[in-house]
């Protein structure tokens, strides 16, 4: 069969030759005659993959000596807890912006751990939006302060990430590495990894190391980001394949260049929007300001022409474009890996849909 245009928010696609290398080491990695997942997570073969995922995000980020990159299971939605576990003390407070479903979710999870004060919600405007600097009535003395920069379902993000005298944290699930911003702006930064870098079942946490030094010292061994520092993410078994994966994306993020690759995120998404903002049928569910170039949400004059699109974009080889069921519309997630050629075929498709049905 034939590869789609995988549009899907996520999991999301993979570079080919990604795919293609671990197709061809999946029996026999390096020579040894083992698959990588089934190399103990204490061997030399597994120890530089791991050592190299490090070294490359490393690389991308271009991260100081003060940070750590850490490999952790449970997703994006397992630090919804332990940051505030880590980071948010007896009686401090933090800070949430809610900016819609998943900047929602990370403050359902830090209301159990602590108080927390939502200081701006945008998260059911419509048109979706992020809110403004100017908008964050910030706490004096908050522990951090949390935003979401990129919204999967709502098709908005952060352009200019906010000024903060407390440690911002950011979750940067669907559009980590996607453009470039300053690491030192953050106290932490996590990601789920099936979105920009690799597959379901673990995410990249990036920390500054003296903000690990606050972890209350009952919290149980296993939320403790001081643990995955202490222990370069072995204490337990990692995600060995996810992190070779990972390995292997980063090192073709390397390979093509940060700067090419943002220049070439910005121009997909652009041409899409040109088609969006060109038409009287199509309509983006973003403000302008706003929208995300990773998942470009919008919709058409009827539900009906609505699902007869996403038919007859499946047909024609284009996978994923149903929008989140909370939401509906159509969205088009275009990730780090998501090739030029698909996006081509989608501005082909809507204009001739168009035509046809506007």
């Amino acid at each position: 069969m034939a590869r789609v245009f995988n549009f899907g928010a996520g999991p999301a696609v993979l570079p080919e030759e990604v795919l293609e290398q671990a197709q061809k080491e999946l029996l026999d990695f390096n020579g040894s005659g083992m698959s990588i997942m089934e190399h103990s997570h204490r061997g030399k073969e597994y120890d530089a993959v791991h050592q190299e995922a490090i070294a490359n995000l490393s690389k991308l980020l271009n991260l100081p000596d003060t940070y750590s990159v850490l490999f952790i299971q449970g997703g994006a939605s397992l630090q919804f807890a332990m940051v505030p576990v880590n980071l948010l003390g007896t009686g401090q407070t933090a800070d949430y912006v809610d900016s819609g479903a998943w900047a929602n979710k990370a403050i359902k999870e830090a209301k159990l751990v602590g108080n927390v004060n939502v200081v701006a919600n945008t998260g059911k405007d419509i048109p979706t939006r992020m809110p403004r600097n100017a908008d964050l009535k910030l706490t004096k003395g908050a522990a951090y302060v949390h935003i979401t920069s990129n919204e999967t379902i709502a098709g908005s993000q952060w352009k200019v990430f906010p000024k903060t005298e407390a440690p911002l944290v950011a979750d940067m699930s669907s559009d980590i590495l996607s453009r470039p911003f300053d690491i030192d702006q953050f106290g932490l930064i996590y990601a789920g990894a099936q979105k920009n870098l690799g597959p379901s079942g673990m995410a990249v946490v990036v920390l500054r190391k003296d903000l690990a030094e606050r972890v209350p010292e009952k919290a149980l061994t296993m939320l403790k980001y001081k643990t995955y520092i202490e222990e370069n993410s072995l204490y337990n078994t990692p995600p060995t394949f996810g992190i070779y994966i990972l390995m292997l994306v980063t090192r073709w993020m390397l390979k093509m260049g940060p700067e090419a690759l943002y220049r070439q995120n910005a121009d997909k998404a652009a041409r899409i929007y040109q088609v969006l903002d060109s038409s009287g049928f199509y309509k983006a569910t973003a403000v302008k300001d706003f929208r995300s170039d990773m998942n470009i949400t919008f919709r058409l004059p009827t539900e009906a022409l609505e699902e007869q699109f996403i038919k007859e974009a499946s047909k024609a080889g284009m996978k994923g474009l149903k929008g989140h069921r909370s939401v509906g519309g159509i969205r088009a997630s275009i990730y780090n890996a998501f090739p030029v050629a698909g996006v081509d075929a989608l501005v082909s498709f809507m204009r001739e849909f168009e035509k046809k049905n506007g």
